[in-house]
């Protein structure tokens, strides 16, 4: 059974403005309450390194790869999944153009493996806050860019 997360929102703003908003790594902190660092080449293969507000006022480090990247469209990344079967995961984010001046944003997260059970009752409503928090904060930082 999985665990998934699907936040979708209208924003104001062409597609590409999100894009930039989106793929602008260095700037998470300036906007992004639950991924406040990332960096990455955005090229599939290589690592996506993050730093999540996840439970408390901590930080945690989060290192995936990226999996797929479509310019102007989307990009995805998973984590190293653990041996047995225990956990993977997929994240993603998705653009679709409404029309010159409005998109559709899609964020994606699902956890799969028999471990689900534990991460979802320790971490899902946490996950849920921080997906949903960076979703709406994507949708105000493109409607005025900085």
């Amino acid at each position: 059974m999985a665990f998934v997360i699907d936040d979708t929102v209208e924003i104001d703003a062409p597609a590409e403005a999100v894009w930039q908003v989106l793929t602008d790594l260095p700037r998470y902190r300036e906007w992004n309450p639950f991924c406040v660092s990332a960096e990455s080449t955005l090229e599939p293969g290589t690592p996506i390194t993050m730093r999540v507000r996840l439970l408390g006022p901590g930080e945690m480090t989060q290192r995936e790869r990226i999996r797929s990247v479509t310019p102007g469209t989307e990009f995805s990344y998973s984590m190293k999944p653990i041996p047995l079967g225990a956990l993977h995961s997929l994240r993603s984010h998705t653009l679709t153009a409404l029309d010159a001046n409005r998109c559709r944003y899609d964020s994606h997260f699902e956890l799969g493996g028999w471990l689900v059970p534990v991460v979802a009752g320790l971490m899902g409503g946490a996950l849920r806050r921080g997906f949903g928090g960076m979703t709406a904060a994507v949708a105000e930082r493109a409607a005025r860019p900085a």
